[in-house]
């Protein structure tokens, strides 16, 4: 239970920091593509709210199993791929000013300090409370989950981290000390140290307004699980080695897809079978089911896709 809060815990962390390196590794990290490429993100969040937020509540009330009113303030939520939207479109402005990665760096930091101040904040106005969301922790799940402040300093770390890694010679005496930088962090989540991420073992909601203490643990836990990945990759078969590589080219379209499945199958698995308990070993079946169906639409949407 412990472990798999834990890795829920970096999952964002390591998305958002790896998105970093993406942009440092890319040929296409030009400030008017970037911004660009944050407007489809921006765009593409509010799709997916449709159907992790909105599509739910629609089945619930045409099914009669609810008589929750149908809003679409939720469509206004800011989950992951809308604060990737907008870390992408500032990354880009702060680009065309020519702002180095160590102002930028700076800048994060100081975000992340006042996001770890200025969270749970409830303006008692539900569009004030939506709109700042997208830079502060406010009412937690209505409105926000990954407002920028916390968590910019993911992204941006990402960059200064992937603009060293891409001139590194010598990989596997870079990652020399991984378990160092892997066993130091777990030990400091799992023992409580922190009132995040250690505390959302217990309080969930802490993890999504990060501290800036927090954010440096991950860090330094991120660096450790890519020295793991590193060195095991060695001994991967290349059977394997597509297999993520292809999951990791179409991550996104799968994380789309995923949050039109579950509520569907989550909705008509209630409906029909009333009184269903939701075991550890039913949740994985459906889980490696939804992936599956999922990536098959993700490569049937990238084949078919309209060319631009």
């Amino acid at each position: 239970m412990i472990l798999n809060q834990t890795a829920a815990i970096i999952a964002a962390p390591v998305f958002m920091f790896c998105m970093g390196i993406g942009i440092v590794f890319s040929r296409h990290n030009q400030y008017n593509i970037l911004i660009k490429k944050g407007v489809e993100l921006l765009l593409l969040g509010y799709f997916v709210n449709i159907g992790s937020q909105i599509l739910p509540n629609v089945l619930d009330n045409m099914l009669n199993m609810s008589n929750t009113p149908i809003t679409i303030l939720p469509l206004f939520k800011v989950d992951i791929l809308i604060f990737a939207g907008i870390a992408f479109i500032l990354i880009g402005i702060l680009k065309r000013f020519n702002i180095s990665k160590e102002k930028m760096l700076i800048l994060a930091i100081i975000f992340s300090i006042i996001g770890s101040f200025v969270c749970f904040v409830d303006f008692n106005n539900i569009f004030l409370n939506y709109f700042f969301g997208y830079f502060i922790g406010t009412i937690l799940h209505q409105c926000t989950a990954f407002p920028l402040f916390n968590w910019f300093i993911f992204p941006v770390a990402g960059i200064f981290y992937g603009s060293y890694f891409i001139r590194v010679k010598d990989k596997s005496q870079f990652f020399k000390l991984w378990p160092v930088f892997l066993i130091i962090p777990l030990i400091f989540i799992l023992c409580n140290l922190s009132p995040s991420p250690a505390g959302s073992i217990s309080d969930n909601a802490r993890a999504y307004f990060i501290t800036t203490l927090d954010a440096i643990v991950c860090i330094i836990l991120i660096h450790g699980l890519l020295g793991f990945c590193w060195n095991i990759s060695k001994f991967l078969p290349d059977i394997l080695i597509n297999g993520f590589t292809m999951l990791s080219k179409h991550v996104t379209g799968i994380y789309v897809a995923q949050w039109y499945f579950i509520p569907l199958f989550m909705t008509f698995i209630e409906y029909f079978y009333k009184g269903f308990v939701f075991t550890d070993s039913s949740i994985t079946l459906i889980s490696i089911f939804i992936l599956v169906i999922s990536t098959l639409a993700a490569l049937l949407y990238s084949k078919y896709k309209p060319t631009k």
